[in-house]
C-alpha cells in the first residue's frame, strides 16, 4: 500500500514504525513544523519526524494543508490511503478525498465516547471502567467517522494518562497494520456508523482544572492527579507555594476511620511511605510530588526533605 501517514506525537510513533516494519511503501509523511523547545527555545522535530528522517521518507511539514500549492505536493504522491494519528491539523475535505482508499484515524477512546482532543484524560477523570482505541474513516466532522475496528484497554485505579496513552498508541499501531492488511486484500474495509446518541465530547484541558479542592472525594482527587500526569500535572498549595502532586491513591476509609472523624480537608494524617491526606471522603495517599524549583520526590523524599509535620495542611 501506498500511504501517506499524519502525526506528529509519540502516540504516532508505534502506528508508523509498525506499517514500515510491514513492508507498506510510505510515500509521505505529513507532520508539524518543527516547534521551539527547551530552554535555549532551539527548534525540535516531532517525534514522528525523527523517526521518518531514520527512515529517509519524504517529510513534509506545512503549516496549514488549505493552500493549493500544499495540496499539489500531496497530490502527487498518488497515494493509496492516509492514515491519521494526532496530527493536529485540520485536514481539508479536498486531501482527505485524495488517497483512492480514503483516509482512516486512529482515535484514542471507545467512540462515539470522548470525541475530540483530549480523550484518554477524560476517561480518567470520569472514572470509566474501560477505555481504548477506534479506527474510523476520517470526514469533515470532528471524529464522526465510521468504525473500522476497536480495541479496548481496561482502567486500572494505579493508572495514569501516560500509562494508557502508551498502552492505547501499540493498541492503535497492532490495529492499522491490521486494518491495511485487510484493504489491501479486499479493497475495502467494513465500517458502523457511530451512534450519535452516545456521543460525548472530550474538551481541550484547562489549566485550571489541575488545581486540587480538598472537598473532593479522594476518588475524585486520585482520578484529577492521575489524569493530570503527566500533564499539566495537578497542584495544591503547600506552606504558601504550589505544590506538583504527580501520583496518588485512594486509601480504604476503614484504615483511616478514626483520624478522619477529627481532621479538616487538606490535613496530613499520617507520614510514612507515603503522604495521607484527608479528603472530602476518604483519605488520599500521595505518592510522588514536587515543590517549586526542585525534582519530583518519593513521598518519603519530600517529608525528609521539607521536614514535613503532621497537622500541617495542603490547600
Amino acid at each position: 500500500m501506498k500511504i501517506i501517514f499524519a502525526g506528529t506525537p509519540e502516540f504516532a510513533v508505534p502506528a508508523l514504525s509498525s506499517l514500515i516494519a510491514a513492508g507498506h511503501d510510505i510515500v509521505m509523511v505529513l507532520t508539524q513544523p518543527d516547534r521551539p523547545a527547551g530552554r535555549g527555545m532551539q527548534l525540535k522535530a516531532s517525534p514522528v519526524k525523527k523517526l521518518a528522517l531514520q527512515h529517509a521518507l519524504n517529510v513534509f511539514q506545512p503549516a496549514s494543508l488549505k493552500p493549493s500549492e500544499v495540496q499539489y505536493q500531496i497530490a502527487a504522491v498518488n497515494a493509496d490511503v492516509m492514515i491519521v494519528a494526532a496530527y493536529g491539523l485540520i485536514i481539508p475535505t479536498y486531501v482527505l478525498n485524495l488517497p483512492k482508499f480514503g483516509c482512516y484515524n486512529i482515535h484514542a477512546s471507545l467512540l462515539p465516547r470522548w470525541r475530540g482532543a483530549a480523550p484518554i484524560h477524560r476517561a480518567l477523570l470520569a472514572g470509566d471502567a474501560e477505555t481504548g482505541v477506534t479506527i474510523m474513516e476520517v470526514v469533515p466532522t470532528l471524529d464522526a467517522g465510521a468504525m473500522v475496528s476497536k480495541g479496548l484497554v481496561p482502567i486500572t485505579d494505579t493508572d495514569t494518562t501516560q500509562t494508557l496513552h502508551d498502552a492505547l498508541s501499540i493498541i492503535g499501531a497492532e490495529l492499522t497494520v491490521q486494518a491495511m492488511q485487510t484493504l489491501s486484500v479486499k479493497g475495502v474495509l467494513s465500517a458502523t456508523t457511530q451512534d450519535e446518541s452516545l456521543v460525548t465530547y472530550a474538551h481541550k484541558l484547562d489549566k485550571a482544572e489541575s488545581a486540587i479542592k480538598w472537598g473532593k472525594t479522594a476518588v475524585e482527587i486520585s482520578r484529577q492527579v492521575r489524569g493530570f500526569n503527566p500533564f499539566p500535572v495537578a497542584t495544591a498549595q503547600f506552606r504558601g507555594e504550589t505544590c506538583r502532586i504527580w501520583f496518588a491513591t485512594v486509601l480504604s476509609q476503614t484504615s483511616t476511620l478514626n483520624q478522619m472523624s477529627i481532621s479538616a480537608k487538606g490535613e496530613i494524617i499520617a507520614l510514612g511511605a507515603n503522604i495521607q491526606v484527608a479528603c472530602g471522603s476518604d483519605v488520599l495517599a500521595i505518592h510522588e510530588l514536587q515543590m517549586p524549583g526542585g525534582k519530583r520526590q518519593t513521598a518519603q523524599q519530600f517529608a525528609q526533605g521539607q521536614h514535613v509535620k503532621l497537622g500541617e495542611f495542603f490547600s
